[in-house]
């Protein structure tokens, strides 16, 4: 497990609006939209019953549009730089669903830093970022806007 210490990190100082990170990739499983229901409860057949799935027009079973949008948060925690950095979520705004998404997959987020402001707490700002999950093929498959509660530089 890399220090948490040792990876450089994105301060409100550092939050620099129009700035874009790209996560690497992550390939989409059966197993993975399986994890999903079995945490979640959320069993609808479109995203179990490859049959119904495609009886729904579908070419087959389908992650689920809430499982895309964490795989935003869970690929952003995995470039490091908002580790410590980052302490809470305000909520997500504009959330577009545009795609399906299949197992055997593979996206990656593209984050865009778009604003920047202080609070009225000291040492804390309040940020927006706009993440976005894109299929290899440039699709996207699911966007919206994350306001976070972001840290000052510490001294």
């Amino acid at each position: 497990m890399t220090d948490p210490d040792s990876i450089s990190q994105i301060w409100l100082e550092d939050f620099i609006p129009g700035a874009v990170l790209t996560s690497p990739s992550r390939l989409v499983t059966t197993d993975d939209i399986d994890a999903w229901a079995a945490l979640t409860g959320e069993r609808h057949p479109v995203h179990m019953d490859d049959a119904f799935a495609r009886a729904a027009g579908f070419r087959g079973r389908v992650a689920h549009g809430l499982f895309s949008l964490a795989l935003i948060e869970g690929l952003k925690a995995g470039l490091g730089v908002f580790e410590r950095s980052v302490i809470a979520s305000l909520g997500w705004n504009n959330v577009k669903f545009s795609a399906p998404l299949y197992p055997g997959e593979s996206v990656h987020l593209r984050l865009t830093l778009v604003s920047k402001r202080d609070s009225s707490k000291p040492g804390k700002g309040i940020a927006e970022e706009r993440g976005v999950l894109v299929k290899e093929d440039g699709t996207e498959v699911v966007s919206g806007d994350h306001v976070i509660i972001l840290l000052s530089r510490p001294d």
